[in-house]
């Protein structure tokens, strides 16, 4: 039996990346990322509070391919590990690091860029790719008394992943709405994500399963 879950008003959901690059079109498009929008639209109507995640890469930025003059998706070794070298996307003040134009969440109460370092990259809504710089998000959260975090977004299998993993090692309570989010599936990434999320108890949840009290939008 689905568990059905109600939000309440210490939970908080947030919404990963829905920019302009990782849509169809975009510079480093996730598939079919643009049909979440109007169902995470509807489900930001049930949330009190509501987070969005912005890259926000400056030009030149080390994880861009063309920063090292090497193919897209080539990986190399950085000082915190290996890193995936990507399309240029969501370079500052660019047409492709804007919300999706269909993204309507008039009541998010943060928009939380990352990724601006040069020198690292940055998946996560709580920590840089080093693993060691903060965002600052964990204590945005515990200062305002939030303890359950709904994550939706793109893409599934990166940002949406690393979110939910510093998440929970934060010691948040975290729900993954699977079918508000795409995936990349690099090499077999959606299916590795499936199972890493399983090893740490993190549920996955359709939006069909959240109940929660509608809200009007100005």
């Amino acid at each position: 039996m689905t568990d059905i879950l109600t939000i309440g008003d210490r939970d908080v959901f947030l919404v990963v990346d829905l920019q302009n690059d990782f849509c169809p079109g975009g510079n480093l498009a996730v598939p079919r990322g643009n049909e979440v929008v109007p169902l995470i639209n509807r489900l930001s109507t049930k949330f009190q509070h509501v987070v969005l995640t912005q890259d926000w890469h400056p030009r030149g930025h080390h994880s861009f391919a063309s920063s090292h003059g090497k193919q897209h998706f080539e990986s190399i070794d950085v000082s915190y590990g290996a890193q995936i070298l990507w399309p240029d996307h969501c370079v500052q003040h660019t047409a492709g690091a804007a919300f999706h134009d269909e993204l309507q969440i008039p009541h998010a109460e943060l928009v939380l860029r990352k990724g601006y370092h040069r020198e690292i990259d940055s998946y996560s809504a709580f920590y840089e790719n080093d693993r060691k710089t903060p965002t600052g998000l964990s204590g945005y959260l515990r200062e305002r008394g939030l303890i359950r975090v709904f994550i939706a977004g793109l893409a599934f299998d990166f940002c949406v992943r690393y979110s939910a993993e510093d998440a929970q090692r934060e010691g948040f309570d975290v729900v993954v709405i699977e079918d508000a989010c795409r995936s990349i599936d690099m090499d077999r990434s959606e299916e590795a994500t499936r199972q890493r999320f399983k090893s740490l108890g993190i549920r996955c949840v359709l939006a069909a399963n959240l109940h929660g009290r509608e809200r009007a939008l100005a």
